[in-house]
């Protein structure tokens, strides 16, 4: 068991900067159980930071997370996400009830919306707003939203609590402005695929650094995710030894001669970039 370092949401409650994503997990009937393990796996060695969405196996991935947390929700704290199509006031509260039912709790500490649709900004502000009265929700954010979508969120509501995105080694653009938006605002930014969906871990400039720390690729990737305050990584995986290694992250501290190589590897963005989804 290990105390995993917080930041600060913009009400003042602590998160860590380290959690768990189930992307995938809920797919397939016959990986439920090793599923179920990995993530028990992670709540035995401290983590309490766990991410879903109702879209992850159609619902499928909260079941997954529902019945690892079982009897263990106190200790937790649920991050999930609401899909654009189901982004009305209506359909909101429908659908963030039914994620509630999947995961066996009363409450989400933190519920997304997924990424921007058709549906007014104000109409779906709203709806979280009644979630957060009714005690649904403790507070709400987005993800995969740019500057500029931000700037009309601002002018809707101050009560975005985080922003995830997409951000690892080869997805640097959020550096250029939204990532110093979020820090000036102090709002996290939660970085999706951190590992780029394992494709870092073959890199020779990641092996290199690694080898110097003892380490693997994979917490070399996490560990430069992780350095910069205010950032929060959530990687997927479905192996119990991967958690452990990946929470071996949090013990290396990348020198100024690590992420220049890391830099001449992976520069980093010059100028405004599209914000990155997959």
């Amino acid at each position: 068991m290990r105390d995993i370092p917080t930041t600060a949401l913009p009400d003042g409650t602590s998160i860590p900067i380290f959690g768990l994503g189930t992307w995938k997990m809920g797919e397939r009937n016959a990986d439920i159980a090793g599923e179920v393990a990995t993530l028990r796996a992670g709540l035995d060695q401290g983590v309490t930071l766990f991410d879903t969405a109702e879209m992850y196996g159609s619902g499928g991935a909260e079941q997954v997370l529902g019945e690892a947390i079982a009897g263990r929700r106190d200790a937790t704290f649920l991050v999930s996400k609401v899909l654009p199509s189901n982004a009305g006031r209506v359909r909101a509260i429908a659908a963030c009830e039914a994620s509630l039912k999947r995961l066996g709790t009363d409450r989400l500490d933190l519920y997304l919306l997924h990424w921007r649709g058709s549906v007014p900004l104000t109409e779906t502000v709203r709806a979280f707003e009644d979630l957060v009265r009714a005690g649904k929700i403790l507070r709400w954010g987005v993800s995969n939203f740019d500057p500029s979508d931000l700037a009309e969120l601002d002018a809707i509501s101050r009560n975005c609590a985080a922003n995830q995105v997409l951000y690892n080694l080869t997805r640097r653009g959020i550096e250029f402005d939204l990532l110093p938006q979020a820090q000036r605002r102090a709002m996290p930014v939660m970085a999706y695929s951190p590992i780029e969906q394992g494709a870092l871990l073959n890199d020779a400039t990641l092996a290199d650094i690694a080898d110097g720390h003892g380490a693997t690729p994979a917490q070399i990737a996490l560990a430069w995710v992780m350095r910069r305050p205010g950032v929060i990584a959530i990687p997927k995986t479905g192996r119990a030894e991967r958690v452990s290694e990946n929470l071996g992250a949090l013990d290396i501290e990348l020198t100024e001669a690590d992420l220049a190589k890391l830099d001449r590897a992976f520069p980093p963005p010059r100028r405004k970039q599209t914000l990155e989804m997959i």
